[in-house]
């Protein structure tokens, strides 16, 4: 049992590992509303190529995005929804963490406050 499960982990771990940059994360984003070619994320994100093919390769290895061929383009779509679901999930658990710091400090500016005043 103990086999599957660690087997399992490092399935998670890889897909963590996949979105664990700004640029795949971008790309994500990119192809959130259907798909594009790799030209078009090109022109949309910058860079290379050969690093756009390269990150592509990644999110395409853990099965979040796949590919479709059309002559000499090569188009890509997500193929695991999913992957927003974490993102939303990661980003409403910053925003908590952040308005929890802003009430903490607005509290402490206002204890400053009045004592001064």
């Amino acid at each position: 049992m103990q086999e599957v499960t660690d087997q399992l982990l490092e399935k998670v771990a890889g897909r963590f590992r996949a979105m664990a940059n700004p640029v795949r994360l971008k790309i994500l984003h990119e192809l959130e509303d259907g798909e594009l070619s790799v030209s078009e994320l090109l022109h949309r994100i910058g860079g290379s190529q050969a690093n756009i093919s390269k990150h592509l390769g990644v999110l395409r290895g853990v099965g979040l995005v796949a590919p479709r061929r059309e002559g000499p383009s090569v188009y890509y779509r997500i193929s695991d929804s999913a992957v927003f679901a974490i993102c939303e999930a990661v980003c409403d658990s910053l925003h908590r963490r952040a308005s929890n710091e802003v009430e903490t400090i607005e509290q402490g500016r206002e204890a400053i406050l009045a004592i001064r005043g």
